[in-house]
Order: structure tokens, then sequence, then C-alpha cells
């Protein structure tokens, strides 16, 4: 596990970019979850140990063990974590085929693939529910002067702006441009001078909540160590994914909802859907956000394409 450590950091993937941090946690939990496996099975070996055969018993294991508890009949109901799973390992077999000429698994047609989830339930947020959320964090009110309150809402208001959790993460102060009110989001992580920054457009309470923030910012003990941008609560250092996902599902359940309906990813789904219900071109909305393929314009906000169409045509009125 640590040879694959190195090795994913030191090397690009497929697209020629530098694995991030998240990535290699991700494909390292997945071996360390197979290794338990393995020593619980009392399979003997390190991971060349593993054949066609013994990742099939694994897999089904994953998949009895994880994704039947996790259905909504409790019954098998399928969520998906092992497809996760399987695509996180495929990983530790391509460097043991390529330094151990171990023969790779993933290669035979015998190996029980584990396909996608279906499409869940809608990930676009009601315009109600974004509302509770900001109120739930001071709704931006000039008397809220607690650090986490006024950073909590810059973060929400940062969220609608359609950034993924770790282009928000990733912002360092002088990403901001907030006389202008836009910001810049640098899409290889520690690449500062990359000339394909995106700008993005900010609503005039984002501009003003990132002020706000700013000022208590500054009275941070490490406000003068860290460029990043979100700092910790008690003094702490950057704020981490864990810590964002947690005060997305804290503040949507001190607003009154389930917390299971929300994350920060669903955001960008909320934020697409605003601009297309607002009939923002498709070209401005892949410019903005650094879209490539119409697929993914298709993609986002596709819960509420039906709700969309129907307004667009009410709003014609009587055509004859």
């Amino acid at each position: 596990m640590a040879e694959l450590e190195l090795h994913l950091s030191t090397t690009t993937n497929r697209k020629g970019r530098p694995y991030q941090r998240r990535t290699i946690n991700a494909y390292k939990f997945a071996a360390v979850q197979l290794h338990h496996w393995m020593t619980a099975s009392s399979i003997e070996g390190d991971f060349t140990a593993c054949d066609v055969s013994t990742l099939n018993r694994y897999f089904r294991w994953y998949y009895e063990k994880h994704d039947v508890p996790k259905s909504q009949d409790g019954k098998g109901g399928y969520t998906g974590g092992t497809n996760t799973a399987q695509r996180n390992l495929r990983a530790l077999f391509l460097y043991l085929a390529e330094e151990y000429d171990h023969p790779d698994p993933y290669l035979s047609p015998k190996l029980q693939k584990y396909a996608t989830p279906p499409v869940g339930k809608p990930k676009t947020l009601s315009s109600e529910f974004i509302g509770d959320v900001l109120r739930a964090t001071g709704n931006g009110s000039p008397k809220v002067k607690d650090f986490q309150s006024v950073r909590d809402h810059a973060i929400i208001r940062v969220l609608t702006e359609g950034l993924r959790s770790d282009e928000l993460l990733n912002l360092r102060v002088q990403d901001l441009d907030l006389s202008n009110g836009t910001l810049v989001v640098i899409p290889l992580k520690m690449d500062r001078n990359s000339l394909d920054g995106r700008v993005i457009p900010l609503q005039p309470k984002t501009v003003k909540a990132l002020s706000r923030y700013l000022r208590l910012r500054a009275l941070h003990r490490r406000a003068n160590r860290d460029e990043w941008l979100w700092l910790g609560t008690r003094n702490r250092s950057r704020l981490q994914y864990g810590g964002l996902y947690e005060m997305v599902k804290k503040r949507a359940e001190e607003a009154g909802y389930d917390p299971a309906v929300v994350s920060p990813h669903s955001f960008c789904h909320t934020w697409c859907d605003d601009l297309k219900a607002e009939g923002v071109s498709g070209e401005h909305i892949m410019a903005i956000r650094g879209w490539k393929s119409p697929a993914m314009l298709r993609r986002y906000g596709a819960d509420m394409a039906t709700t969309r169409a129907v307004n667009a045509v009410k709003v014609l009125g009587d055509r004859y």
C-alpha cells in the first residue's frame, strides 16, 4: 500500500494530471479494505495472491456487507458501493501488473462486474431549502459576529455559484476579486500560474458575505500563515472536505431538513438549474463551469428539465 501511494503521488492520470490527495486516499482505502478481508478470510500472501476467483468472492462479500444494508428495503436493493470499490481497486492491480507482472484480473471476462447505480433521487435543491439554510447561518446579518456562522454563510453562498467542493476548498485569498464581483477557479491543484483559470461571476450577496468573512478571517491566528481562503474553527488551519461535508449536513438539519437530502455537490445541480430556468444560454453555462462536453450540460439539473420546459411554455400564454 505504501508503494501504491508513492506510485500515485509521482505519476499522472490518463488525462496527464497529477492525482489529487482525495483520489489517492480513496485508492489506498480500497486496498486497506481488501487487505482486512484477506486477513479475516485467512488468505495467505500479499495482494498478488488475488486472482479472479478471489476478487469475485471479495466483491460478493462487499455487496452483501455494504450494499444490502444500505438499500431501502434492506433486502438487496443496489446502492452502487460495490461498483465504487471495483473502480478504486483498479489502480492497485494496474500497479501490480506493471511492477510485479501479476496477471491483471480486471482483464479477465470471468471477473464479475457490478454496474453503476441507477439514477437516484432528484439532486436539485429548492429555493426554500437554500433560503432556510442561509438563515440558519445568520442570513448575512451584520449583527452576527461569530467566526463559524459568518464563514459557513459565505461558504454556502459560494456553493450557490456552482463550485465543486474541491474547487471551493482550494480557493486562496488572492483568487478573490470582490471589487469586480468575481473569483478565479484554478483547475489544476497547486498550479497558480495556470492559464486555464475560470472566472466565476458572483451574486452581490455573495460578495458581501465574502467581505464580512474576510474581516473576521483577518483576526484568525493563522490568517497570515495560511493563504487558503477557508480556515478552521478554534484557530485551526484550512478547512478539509470532511469539515465541509459535515457543515452542510449540520446546517440543513438546523434548518429543519433531513441532512440525507443534501451534499456539497447538490448546489452544483441547483446552480445549473437556476441559470437554465433564467434563460442563460448553454454556451455561457459551459464556459463558466469549464465543461467541454454538452453531455455535462444535460446531466446537471436534469431532474428539473420537465419543470423548466413547462414553465417556459406557460410564459408564452395564448398562442392563438
